[in-house]
């Protein structure tokens, strides 16, 4: 290789490597193991607490997180109010569960002043919240801190859209270091929650009497109807679960309605049509085990993707604003 280009490629490649290792090593399980050791015990309860009295939290709690996680990387940005920031942008404004991250927040500052920051709180958030669902238990990695920044301008750059192809995907995870399997694999995330009419409203059309018809034959016909029926007789923000058969259940049956072409978003749908995608899908919607194991490591990285580490950033009192 010619020298010139050796010593270019070195110095792009090594700073970002060394970048990368060092917020990774600053990072640990056992980051408030003296500092806060009930951290993790004081976010479970708030969060079991809040899915007992509404179960659309651990949904909105794991949506959170992607959302954070996608613009900037998982430093709590999403979660600051305010003119301009990226809770203010139209893509973000379905978000919920607010709420709960800011009440462990609060609590922790009672029993931990100034220790936990908003992103590590996030982070454990969507992790119980998975987890109190049925799903598996994931260790974290902590020692996050809060970023500083938060623009509406950055989310639509970044944010997927649940019309976008397996191509679409495949680029917008590998711009924050994630795989193809892991698109597969976070993509289960569908098997809680709700998606709003309006995000996958382009697999059907209005009639003359205001109903919805399906126009994507590639929807189980039976499926798209019971979806179109849901949507035509609520108003306003009218939200489907996304997984029909158990959408309170974190299980593998996100997978089994993929491949019985019962996706409820297009983004979904593609999964199982791409020979680059389906066979992981195939492969959980056998074994549930298996997309157990997966989740844990997918998560795992999702959940450290441009973390802020050491005199970046700051704890946050409040995750809803900025240090004043």
């Amino acid at each position: 290789m010619n020298q010139s280009l050796m010593k270019l490629l070195l110095s792009t490649f090594v700073p970002l490597l060394l970048l990368s290792f060092r917020c990774a090593s600053q990072l640990s399980p056992d980051f408030y193991s003296l500092s806060c050791p009930t951290v993790e015990l004081l976010v479970r309860g708030t969060v079991r607490s809040a899915s007992d009295l509404d179960s659309t939290i651990p949904g909105k709690l794991l949506r959170l997180l992607f959302h954070d996680c996608l613009v900037q990387g998982c430093d709590g940005s999403v979660l600051i109010q305010g003119n301009g920031t990226e809770r203010s942008d139209p893509a973000n404004k379905s978000l919920g569960a607010f709420y709960v991250v800011e009440s462990a927040k609060r609590l922790l500052e009672m029993v931990c002043p100034g220790t936990v920051s908003c992103a590590d709180t996030l982070v454990l958030a969507a992790r119980d919240a998975v987890e109190l669902t049925g799903g598996p238990s994931v260790q974290v990695q902590l020692g996050r801190r809060d970023g500083l920044v938060s623009s509406a301008a950055n989310v639509r750059p970044n944010m997927v859209d649940t019309t976008f192809s397996v191509d679409e995907l495949a680029d917008r995870f590998a711009s924050i270091g994630l795989s193809i399997d892991d698109l597969v694999v976070l993509s289960g995330a569908h098997t809680i929650g709700s998606s709003h009419c309006n995000t996958f409203s382009e697999r059907f059309k209005q009639d003359s009497d205001g109903s919805l018809v399906p126009i994507d034959s590639t929807m189980d016909q039976g499926y798209a109807k019971q979806v179109a029926e849901q949507c035509s007789t609520r108003t306003g923000t009218a939200a489907v679960d996304n997984d029909a058969s158990t959408p309170e259940l974190f299980d593998n049956q996100y997978f089994v309605n993929l491949l019985a072409n019962q996706g409820l978003l297009h983004s979904d749908s593609v999964l199982v049509n791409d020979s680059r995608t389906k066979g992981k899908v195939e492969e959980f919607g056998r074994s549930q085990d298996a997309f157990f194991a997966s989740w844990a490591q997918s998560f795992a990285k999702l959940s450290t993707t441009g973390v802020k580490t050491g005199d970046e950033g700051e704890i946050r009192f409040s995750c809803q604003s900025v240090n004043g």
